[in-house]
């Protein structure tokens, strides 16, 4: 059993508002320096899901992959260091500013070379922008089967079970493998890294992909390939006057609120 788990390094969504920063001129987002960034915390959910499956199977291969910045080998040592047993970075240049369809094709290609993937397993979204697409735009891609929002995954007999979350409760859903599953919250806390599976990260090996590796090239990769266009990024700012109705009491001030809504135009 061989599962790969999509992961992505983002800015801490729980620092404070204040020390993000926009670019309006090159639309982009950027924090204050001395900030750390961490792994999305719905793909740790990810790596926490393939962990449960691996305890219950006796047996499989966790492979992480992440695309971005050479400082991304980061989460990928922190998801060695819980217990995955190698890990892929997809730190070319080219692939640099993708969107959404960019990503997941990249993705796809890395997943596509390891070649054996019986499970793929990612985040129900990324908590930076939200978007939430990659993973189905992976499957696509790679013309298998996704379920989303699971809650708690298992595999048996060539099969993926999903406990998948829906409004008011659960919804149960199976799909035969290989297939790609994304994890929600409701799978629960994950584990802290002991120190012996720290240690031993620090020999599990890290494999670094370039596009040519993946047989792609600059023009379908990263900004180039990408198929979003940002018009405009901007913090909105707020003009809204509040004004307070006078009266001595509720029926006072119903007659002088009325008399303004007519006043303005409004009535």
């Amino acid at each position: 059993m061989h599962i790969a788990v999509c992961v992505k390094q983002i800015q801490n969504p729980e620092i404070a508002s204040a020390l993000l920063r926009v670019d309006e001129v090159t639309n982009t987002m950027r924090l204050a320096s001395g900030v750390s960034p961490v792994m999305s915390p719905f793909d740790e959910q990810a790596v926490e899901a393939a962990l449960r499956i691996r305890e219950a199977l006796g047996e499989a291969k966790i492979t992480v992959i992440t695309m971005g910045e050479e400082s991304a080998r980061q989460v990928l040592k922190a998801a060695l260091s819980l217990g995955a047993d190698e890990g892929v970075l997809l730190a070319d240049p080219a692939c640099q500013n993708a969107d959404s369809y960019t990503t997941a094709l990249t993705l796809s290609r890395a997943i596509q070379k390891l070649g054996d993937v019986d499970l793929i397993l990612a985040g129900r979204q990324a908590a930076d922008l939200d978007v939430g697409v990659v993973g189905c735009g992976l499957a696509e891609l790679l013309d298998i089967p996704a379920i989303t929002f699971a809650g708690a995954v298992s595999v048996e007999d060539g099969m993926v079970r999903v406990d998948r979350v829906i409004e008011n409760g659960y919804e149960i859903q199976e799909a035969p493998l290989p297939a790609l599953v994304t994890v929600s919250h409701e799978i629960g806390p994950v584990r802290k890294a002991s120190l012996r599976e720290t240690m031993r990260a620090a020999r599990k090996p890290i494999a670094s992909w370039s596009v040519d590796d993946l047989g792609l090239d600059a023009g379908q990769v990263g900004e180039l390939g990408a198929r979003r266009v940002v018009e405009r990024l901007y913090i909105p700012t707020s003009d809204i006057e509040c004004e307070y109705v006078p009266g001595a009491n509720a029926e006072e001030m119903a007659r002088n609120l009325a008399r303004r809504l007519f006043e303005s135009n409004v009535l």
